[in-house]
C-alpha cells in the first residue's frame, strides 16, 4: 500500500512523526546557515501549499499569491513599526487583513471566466507594489520597512515556528481536501459546468477556498516578516516570487498538498547553494532544473517517489 492509499488518520500520523523528527534538526549539529535555509523553505512551503489548494483543487490559476502574502506582511510590519501592538497581535492582524483583501479581490474576480481571474490577481500585485512605492513615507517604499520587534532571536525557535506553521497548514488543508467540501471543490475544478448543473454554487466554494488560502498565506507572510526583521517589495510583493511559488507547487506535486513542501524546500535550497555561481547563472540553473522536472516528471517530486517505490515493489 502506498502513502496515497492510506487513510487520512494514517497520513496525519506520518506528518506528525516527520514533524517531530524535523523538530530535532537544530540539536543534531546542523549548521545555522542550513537551518536558516530550511526556515525560509518552510515559510515558502506554506505559500506553495495554498497556491496548490486554489489551482490543484479549485482549478483557478492565482498569479497574485504575493498580493495575499504582501498584505499580511505589510500589515504586520506597519503595525509593529508604529508600536501599535505586540508581534503576535500583528501576525493575527496580518492574517485577518489578507482574508479581507482576498475576499474583496476574489468576489468580483471569480465571476469572470477563462484566464481573467489569473490576470486580475496579477494586476492586483502590480497595483499593490506601486501603492507601496507611492506611499513610501508609510511603507518604506522599495527599500522596505524595518520591524523593531521580533518573536524570537534564537535560530532554533524561528525554525520551530516555521515548521509549526507548515505542519499545521498541511494538516488543515489535507483534512479540508479530504472532506466533502474538498471533494466538491475538486469536482468544480475538474468540470465547473457539470458541478453547477448539480446545484453547487461555484463562486461560493471558490471564494471560501480563496479566503482559506489568504489566511494561511497572510499568516506565513506576517511570521516571515518578524523572522527577517523587515518587509520589502522584492521579498513579499514581487511577480518573480509569485512565479517561484507556482513552480515550487508544480514540481513538488500538484493536487497533493504535501508535494509543495518538497518543491518549496528544493527551490529555496537550490537557489541558496547555487548562489556562488552568480545571480544570473544561479537563477538560470534553478530554472533549468525546474523545467526538466516539469517536462519529465509531470507528477512532480512526490510523483517520482511513488514511481521509485513501485519499481522496487516490482
Amino acid at each position: 500500500m502506498t502513502v496515497s492509499h492510506l487513510p487520512t488518520w494514517a497520513r496525519l500520523a506520518i506528518l506528525a512523526v516527520l514533524t517531530a523528527l524535523a523538530a530535532l534538526l537544530p540539536y543534531v549539529g546542523l549548521q545555522e546557515y542550513t537551518l536558516s535555509i530550511l526556515t525560509l523553505g518552510l515559510f515558502f512551503a506554506v505559500y506553495a501549499m495554498n497556491w496548490d489548494l486554489l489551482f490543484g483543487y479549485a482549478g483557478e490559476a492565482n498569479f497574485g499569491a504575493t498580493f495575499l502574502i504582501g498584505t499580511g506582511a505589510y500589515t504586520a510590519a506597519m503595525m509593529s513599526s508604529n508600536g501599535v501592538a505586540t508581534p503576535l497581535v500583528c501576525v493575527a492582524a496580518g492574517a485577518g487583513a489578507a482574508v479581507i483583501a482576498g475576499a474583496l479581490l476574489a468576489f468580483p474576480a471569480l465571476r469572470l471566466r477563462g484566464p481573467y481571474f489569473g490576470l486580475v490577481t496579477l494586476v492586483a500585485v502590480l497595483i499593490m507594489r506601486q501603492l507601496i512605492i507611492l506611499f513610501s513615507d508609510k511603507t518604506g517604499g522599495e527599500i522596505g520597512i524595518a520591524v523593531p520587534d521580533v518573536i524570537a532571536i534564537d535560530s532554533a525557535t524561528n525554525f520551530h515556528i516555521a515548521l509549526g506553521a507548515a505542519a499545521i497548514t498541511a494538516a488543515i488543508l489535507h483534512l479540508l481536501v479530504r472532506s466533502p467540501f474538498g471533494l466538491i471543490l475538486e469536482a468544480i475544478g475538474q468540470d465547473p459546468v457539470n458541478a453547477q448543473v448539480q446545484g453547487f454554487n461555484i463562486v461560493k466554494y471558490k471564494l471560501a477556498a480563496f479566503c482559506i488560502s489568504a489566511f494561511f498565506s497572510g499568516l506565513a507572510g506576517a511570521l516571515m516578516v518578524f523572522y527577517l526583521g523587515t518587509a520589502s517589495t522584492n521579498v513579499f510583493v514581487d511577480g518573480a516570487v509569485g512565479v517561484q511559488i507556482i513552480i515550487a507547487a508544480i514540481i513538488g506535486g500538484r493536487r497533493t498538498i504535501f508535494g509543495p513542501i518538497l518543491g518549496a524546500i528544493f527551490m529555496v535550497a537550490a537557489a541558496e547553494y547555487l548562489r556562488p555561481l552568480g545571480g544570473p547563472l544561479s537563477e538560470m540553473t534553478v530554472a533549468l532544473i525546474a523545467l526538466i522536472v516539469l517536462f519529465f516528471l509531470p507528477g512532480g517530486l512526490l510523483g517520482l517517489a511513488t514511481i521509485l517505490r513501485r519499481r522496487r515493489a516490482a
